[in-house]
């Protein structure tokens, strides 16, 4: 019903506008093509300009440069006026004169200083140049997009893309190890994004989500940024949130040789030294120079020892109680690299050829000394409480993890684009995109400690100044040093465990364009396919060792001269990394092979979206109107080993499903500088590989049994979208909006987590389930609030100063079918990833070749898990704030110095089971110091 209504809406808008554009036809007919301009607008040093607005005078017939600059534009025969406009520059009025069909080659250069008009606008300074160039693309499109430029990513410490998106209006990301790794948008979970590398789809890196490790992509290959809030039929539709597009940079954004890079390096109080550095060489050449290449490398190292405590909590009839603390000592070296290239040639204004291609690679090398209290290998005695408890025969467990994690992504696109002489316009690609994560090991080497009697106070375990205190809490027996005597500990196992995921992605599209004149009035016809395939491989490798042959010694003969210490607390010496490391390479052949755990984790599956649209865009006044329809046939096959009652077997699933996205998209200009938008949209996110296909995978230890469960019926969870807004754009540089949307979710995706008994080897035991499922309703609304303003208008000195400000509210909930708990039944949540609260502030001073940008980031607490049952088990995230700084000084010889502080706050991570009383993790990082420099040639 919800989908008639959508369809309806579209269908009679477009019906509506129909007798207006026939109303001096007695059937409406397609006109002659009238002459083609091809032009481009550039700023005075030669720059392409992106979003500028193209009027022609008199008939209201419109186009918008795009990233290279460029434009194409129909005009009435004989002599035309353009208008061409561009925020933080002077507007340009330039005349053309064009007969007998023929094409025009037009370059609009803004910016020239006009002695006689003093009150032109010049957008001077590297943050207003990136201001200038965001917000003309956000005002001129059709959709309500937001847009980062290079120029604004570099004014900002963000290592990462996901760092980067944290600026934007409305989105969050999630952390790792204090590095942003997801986006949220408009408090969606990270799934619900779609992230492409030059209009190619990027698959996700990691099996169990589709959401891409944006960390794995440095923030130095970019071009810009934009995200999609709201999507044409010309778009993928698997995107409820957004979609997000990283464009890399052309060797026609100069049209020169052009050399540039920068290099530094930084300090980590939580770690040491780090590096990054890059360097972009491009050109152009041949007789007219149509040919261009680019080469863009990046290279960065950060070495870091965050601290970090996780306590596992367990219901214990009315209150909860403590099963273990674990005290994780790291020692962590990141490193990103990536390359970029382009070759791209231009024998006409009518014809583009290009191939693009970018690889990122991401590694993580991490050593891990662990420390763990087994309260629960012992057994509770009476008296306990939400705070404190006490176990007999419970243990210690010391080890020492080394980890090491490959991510890399690799895209590659090929295409071409050509303009016919009637002006309908007409390209193609074929695109490559292969994302892999490998684990080339994750071994570990561990002791045991006997029976001893462990307790805890965690009564004071939350402090409102953000920190642990020294000895307080009190975990165990931290303060009498029972784990620290070697001879109360016993070789307990080695483990050994790798694993390789691949999404391999190849697709075509196709689009073409037709102009027209329909009834006195311009229409855009626009029609497209698309076909991609996706090859899913998913292979996993278990082994574990507990036989006394191979016990490597006593603890002490592998311990080091490190002292481990985490918020204050002694955690004892420490794993000497090189023996463990020799002891594990030597035992890894004889370490048995675990069954079934190392097949029922492997899978296949491929995925194949055949997709077609059709759109019309034309202009009623001042209103921009885009209607079409998106249409998407999916096909799926799947398959995974499985054991059921010991008995070995393969399950497959194979299913087939098709879409309608119906698409009507207003924008309506009340004035030059405020603009209004009007958006009905559906669109889609599909399960999980992981989760479709029907896998059943065991993890055992012992009489501890898990399962995960997968779920070939599991539903894609599809969105019907509204969204409108209002935009107010300063003629002195800078933008006050207010967006609101609502999203009306069916079949969310949810995971089920459950208790139930099995049978193994004739023996029953109790074991925890968890499988995905869909909720049958749900929702996402929420108001976007941003302000940006060069203060240019303020006199002399004060007028480099300018503010961006932004804040995000959003509600959501999903309901189940069913209730979940017997205490306090209930069967409506919170939608994981949503925060109810995102804002950014940031203030900014540039002026003369001085530049500083003092920055302020904060989330609240949102949902990370549910657990159905019980609500006091419900996984969050603690909201987290953080201050950052950055300045930079441009000696005007293309030599720039700049520094950067992150971190300020030294903001720590927190997730919490229901109550934040109950600390599940709690982590902290540390402040930053970069200092660079920057050259242009």
């Amino acid at each position: 019903m919800k989908l008639h209504l959508l369809m309806s809406a579209s269908v009679l808008t477009f019906a509506a506008a129909s007798p207006a554009m026939a109303a001096n036809e007695d059937q409406a007919v397609l006109a002659a093509i009238s002459p083609t301009v091809y032009g481009r607008v550039i700023n005075a040093e030669g720059a392409p300009l992106a979003g500028a607005e193209i009027l022609v005078r008199g008939s209201g017939a419109r186009a918008v440069s795009d990233a290279n600059g460029q434009f194409i534009l129909n005009v009435p025969e004989g002599q035309t006026t353009l208008d061409v406009r561009y925020i933080g520059l002077p507007n340009v009025t330039q005349s053309i004169t064009a007969t007998g069909g023929e094409a025009v080659s037009l370059s609009v250069t803004l910016g020239v200083v006009d002695a006689s008009n003093l009150e032109d606008v010049i957008v001077t300074g590297v943050i207003t140049d990136g201001i200038a160039r965001s917000l003309n693309q956000q005002r001129n499109a059709d959709g309500t997009i937001n847009v980062l430029s290079a120029d604004a990513i570099g004014r900002y410490p963000d290592p990462n893309v996901a760092e980067s998106l944290q600026r934007v209006p409305g989105i969050a990301i999630q952390r790792d190890q204090g590095e942003g790794r997801y986006i949220n948008v408009r408090g969606a979970p990270s799934a619900f994004t779609a992230v492409s590398v030059d209009g190619v789809t990027v698959p996700a890196v990691d099996p169990g989500t589709r959401a891409v490790d944006l960390d794995t992509l440095p923030s130095d290959i970019v071009s810009n940024i934009e995200v999609s809030k709201t999507l044409l039929p010309s778009q993928d539709a698997d995107s409820i949130a957004g979609a997000v597009n990283i464009r890399t940079r052309s060797p026609f954004d100069n049209r020169r040789l052009a050399v540039s890079g920068y290099a530094g390096g930084s300090y980590n109080d939580y770690g040491g030294e780090d590096v990054r550095a890059g360097a972009t060489v491009s050109n152009v050449f041949g007789a007219d120079e149509q040919f261009g290449a680019l080469v863009s490398l990046s290279y960065s190292e950060t070495n870091r020892r965050p601290e970090n405590i996780e306590n596992a909590w367990t219901p214990e009839g009315d209150i909860f109680v403590l099963e273990e603390t674990l005290f994780k000592q790291y020692e962590t070296q990141r490193t990103r690299q990536a390359l970029t290239g382009a070759l791209e040639w231009r024998p006409s204004d009518q014809t583009r050829l290009f191939a693009r291609g970018s690889f990122a690679q991401f590694e993580d090398n991490e050593y891990r000394n662990t420390l763990i209290l087994a309260y629960a290998d012992g057994t509770l005695q009476p008296g306990a409480t939400n705070t404190t408890a006490s176990y007999t025969g419970a243990r210690i467990y010391r080890g020492l993890r080394h980890r090491t994690q490959n991510n890399e992504i690799t895209t590659l696109v090929v295409g071409g684009e050509h303009t016919f002489d009637n002006g309908m316009t007409w390209d193609a690609d074929l695109s490559w995109a292969d994302s892999e994560q490998t684990y080339p090991h994750r071994d570990e080497l561990v002791y045991r400690s006997s029976a001893t009697t462990l307790g805890y106070d965690t009564a004071n375990h939350y402090a409102p100044t953000y920190f642990y205190a020294p000895g307080n809490p009190i975990f165990g027996d931290t303060a009498t040093g029972f784990f620290a005597t070697p001879g109360n500990f016993s070789f307990r196992e080695n483990t050994f465990r790798s694993n390789t995921t691949q999404q391999e992605d190849v697709a075509f599209r196709t689009n073409l364009e037709i102009p027209s004149q329909f009834a006195g009035l311009s229409v855009d016809w626009k029609f497209g396919l698309k076909y991609s395939t996706r090859d899913v491989t998913a292979d996993e490798e278990r082994q574990r060792n507990r036989d006394a042959s191979a016990n490597p010694g006593t603890l002490a003969s592998l311990w080091g001269t490190a002292q481990g210490r985490n918020f204050g607390y002694h955690l004892g010496t420490q794993f000497d990394q090189g023996l463990v490391d020799a002891y594990l390479a030597a035992a890894k052949a004889a370490s048995p092979r675990r069954m079934p755990d190392s097949l029922v984790a492997d899978y296949t599956a491929q995925e194949d979206i055949l997709a077609g649209y059709g759109q019309a865009r034309f202009d009623i006044g001042a209103t921009n109107i885009t209607v079409g329809l998106r249409v998407e046939q999916t096909s799926f096959d799947g398959s995974a080993p499985t054991v059921i009652d010991e008995v070995l077997s393969t399950a497959a699933v194979s299913r087939d499903d098709t879409e309608f996205f119906p698409n009507l998209t207003v924008r309506h200009s009340f004035s030059d500088n405020l603009i209004g938008r009007f958006a009905l949209t559906r669109s889609i996110s599909r399960p999980e590989f992981s989760q479709i296909v029907p896998r059943r995978v065991e993890e055992t230890d012992g009489t501890d049994i898990s399962y995960e469960i997968g779920n070939p019926d599991l539903q894609p969870t599809l969105s019907n979208n509204v969204d409108f807004g209002l935009e107010y754009y300063f003629s002195s540089l800078g933008v006050l909006s207010a967006n609101a949307f609502y999203k009306d979710l069916t079949d969310y995706r949810y995971i089920l987590k459950y208790e139930d008994t099995v049978t193994i080897g004739g023996t029953v035991f109790d074991a925890a389930f968890e499988t995905p499922v869909n909720a049958p309703e749900g929702h996402l609304m929420g108001l976007e609030l941003n302000w940006q303003q060069k203060f240019g208008f303020l006199p002399g000195w004060m007028s480099g100063f300018g503010v961006f400000a932004n804040y995000t509210w959003t509600e959501a909930e999903i309901k189940t079918d069913q209730f979940y708990g017997e205490d306090t039944p209930r069967n409506t949540f919170a939608l994981p990833g949503q925060s109810e609260n995102n804002y950014n502030v940031a203030v900014f001073y540039e002026l003369g070749g001085f530049s500083a940008r003092l920055s302020y980031t904060d989330r609240s607490d949102y949902l990370e898990e549910i657990n159905a049952d019980n609500a006091g088990m419900d996984l969050w995230v603690e909201g987290r704030d953080q201050l950052d700084f950055t300045t930079s000084y441009d000696f005007g010889n293309g030599i720039e110095l700049f520094g950067e502080a992150k971190n300020l706050t030294d903001s720590a991570g927190v997730k919490y089971y229901g109550s934040r009383e109950r600390t599940y993790e709690y982590e902290k990082f540390g402040y930053n110091v970069f200092v660079g420099v920057r050259f242009k040639l």
